[in-house]
């Protein structure tokens, strides 16, 4: 299906290529059309809709795929941690996938997988890697103390690299399976996100942490995923670098320029099959200063493949979204926000929604109105 191919690299020492670090990622239309060609990324293949995003429930034998048959929904989500499918090496559990694909595949879905290693990774997989405690920035287990394996650590890597390469020879040829999310120098979800408090920054500099480490354990996560997926879209959800330089410095500038890096590197390598994507949209006014994710991904809509997650659900989170105590104004807000279009009138190319708002009955109305601005 696709012309792209990356080498593919086992070992995490070799293969690496130098990073332009710094990069500009807000350009005109005209300055990146001369850097590649320009990309609609609207043919049948490609990404696109609404998309109902599902949390695999540990304790639960089967996911709960109802939000399948609703009629506005193009897409499913899947969120899913490491240590869930693959908790003795070697032997996935594959149980809940091939449930998800096979009520994909029968429902005329398309997939995304979104497999969380970092701080959710099986025990076994940490045995020889360098790790370091720090506390749960966000989501479940916030707060909680947890070890992370440090994002350029090979031996944790390899161990990645490996279940990837089980996970495509299962479903790499599903005509479901449209994009992987990228992973792996992460920690709480698939978002380029690390602890990043100040005394996490310190614990970050006791253990070596540098732009070029991060960037080039990076680079070789998408060289993986461009030679396991060749029939797949890739998807980085926007996130940072640390604020430490190259001379191990606290730096406020630092983490812009690392996340330029890490973005322009997975266009580099995956050319068309890469996909910006953020997952933190609601539907809060713009800030009016500071940087922007939101604003960051909108810009690049119709150049790339683009798509945008919700924070969280408008039903039990109103008032986070954007409209205390009226949960369909909420995701209006948050739907009207993530397709707003670039200068170049173009919008995004799907946009993720949790499960209590696809399957609220309330919520319809919102539903049916957000399918149809990508008809």
């Amino acid at each position: 299906m696709f012309t792209q191919s990356a080498p593919r690299c086992r070992g995490v020492s070799v293969c690496i290529v130098p990073i332009v670090v710094g990069a500009l990622l807000i350009l005109p239309d005209a300055a990146l059309t001369e850097s590649r060609p320009r990309q609609t990324s609207r043919d049948n293949s490609s990404p696109n809709g609404l998309v109902v995003v599902l949390e695999n429930k540990p304790g639960q034998a089967q996911l709960d795929l109802q939000a399948l048959n609703n009629p506005f929904i193009s897409g499913v989500a899947l969120q899913i941690r490491w240590r869930d499918l693959e908790p003795i090496e070697g032997k996935p559990d594959w149980t809940k996938l091939d449930q998800l694909f096979a009520a994909a595949e029968s429902s005329n879905k398309w997939v995304q997988l979104l497999i969380f290693p970092g701080f959710f990774s099986p025990p076994w997989a940490l045995e020889g890697a360098q790790t370091e405690m720090f506390a749960i920035q966000y989501g479940p287990g916030k707060g909680g103390t947890e070890k992370l394996p440090l994002p350029w650590d090979t031996v944790y890597l390899n161990h990645w690299f490996a279940f990837l390469k089980q996970l495509s020879d299962r479903y790499g040829k599903s005509p479901a399976f449209r994009v992987a999310a990228a992973a792996g120098p992460t920690s709480v979800s698939a978002e380029f996100t690390l602890p990043m408090k100040p005394e996490d920054l310190e614990k970050w500099r006791s253990v070596g942490y540098t732009p070029r480490k991060y960037e080039e354990a990076w680079q070789k996560v998408f060289q993986v995923y461009a030679a396991d997926f060749p029939n797949q879209y890739v998807s980085l959800s926007t996130g940072s670098g640390l604020n430490i330089n190259e001379r191990d410095k606290r730096d406020a500038r630092a983490g812009r320029p690392t996340k330029d890096a890490v973005i322009e590197e997975g266009i580099r390598v995956l050319g068309r099959r890469f996909v910006l994507q953020n997952s933190n949209l609601d539907g809060n006014p713009e800030k009016e200063r500071g940087p922007n994710n939101v604003l960051l991904v909108i810009s690049y809509n119709g150049r790339i493949v683009t798509g945008f997650q919700l924070r969280t659900n408008c039903v039990h989170n109103s008032g986070n979204m954007g409209a205390e105590g009226d949960p369909p104004l909420a995701l209006k807000k948050a739907i009207n926000r993530g397709m707003q279009p670039n200068s170049a009138g173009r919008h995004v190319n799907y946009l993720e929604i949790y499960a209590p708002d696809v399957l609220a009955d309330e919520m319809q109305p919102v539903l049916r109105d957000g399918a149809s601005l990508f008809k």
